[in-house]
């Protein structure tokens, strides 16, 4: 038996299409070799050539927001308030408030990354997804989306790519219990650039953030820019996504990874 650890997440990393433009992440990094001023006034008298090889530490300053990188979102990120199809409406979630149990769960994989960019995946696909790969869904499985967009990070149409996920088909994963799902797109509704133009026909404002706006009724969490989909078998392996503890935050930074156990999957 071979406990196999598959890493889901990408780069926070300067100079590449990992989000629209102004919403990037920047770091700016601090060598062993430049980073003397900030060591020096913590010991007067001290000259650079006094530490081991002239040598400082190595640093970073980062700027960011919470939605960079691979990201868990918060309830209250969808909405101020959740469980409104439960039948009583309470503030939403944040981050530093979703239960911990929700963040380490057997994990499901729904391979969608046929449809075409800006495709709104229906509970119909997601009942024939789980039909073709024989799986009844269980409370608090993570279910995760192959949308195919993984495969474009980095590039100019990162943004662009994918499918998404739908009102209804997101309210039929929460009806089952699921509480924590997750897309390897830059977000789990289908790219805003299809949306716009659907709504520039209808004026129909239900149709922008709908699979987020799932949330309002039953509150939910869900792990943005995945990657790797494409090397995990449908069933058969848990889920990590504990998120960094940001007080009220809409969501928080995580190192999601797949932890399986080869043996069950053998022949998947």
């Amino acid at each position: 038996m071979t406990r196999k650890f598959v890493d889901l997440s990408i780069f926070l990393e300067n100079d590449v299409a990992s989000d629209p433009p102004g919403l990037e992440p920047k770091i700016e990094y601090f060598t062993h070799q430049d980073s003397f001023a900030q060591i020096a006034p913590f010991f007067p008298g001290l000259a650079k050539q006094d530490l081991p090889d002239g040598e400082g530490w190595a640093v970073e300053r980062v700027s960011l927001s919470t939605h960079n990188g691979t990201h868990l979102d918060a309830p209250y990120h969808f909405h101020s308030t959740m469980g409104k199809a439960l039948g009583a409406k309470t503030p939403s979630l944040a981050i530093d408030e979703v239960p911990l149990e929700w963040c380490f769960q057997p994990g499901v994989k729904l391979d969608f990354s046929q449809l075409p960019d800006g495709y709104v995946v229906t509970a119909a696909d997601v009942e024939a997804e789980l039909k073709r790969i024989d799986h009844r869904l269980s409370p608090l499985e993570i279910v995760v989306v192959n949308t195919r967009a993984g495969a474009r990070y980095g590039q100019p149409d990162y943004v662009s790519s994918g499918c998404g996920m739908g009102y209804e088909a997101t309210m039929y994963l929460l009806a089952q219990g699921v509480r924590l799902t997750g897309t390897d797109a830059w977000s789990w509704d289908a790219p805003f650039v299809h949306t716009a133009k659907k709504y520039a026909e209808t004026r129909n404002a239900a149709l922008i953030w709908e699979g987020h706006k799932a949330g309002r009724d039953i509150g939910y969490c869900h792990l943005e820019k995945l990657h790797n989909l494409e090397c995990l078998p449908a069933t058969g392996f848990y889920i990590s996504c504990f998120p960094h503890k940001v007080r009220r935050a809409s969501a928080g930074w995580t190192r999601a990874v797949a932890i399986f156990d080869e043996r069950l999957t053998a022949g998947a």
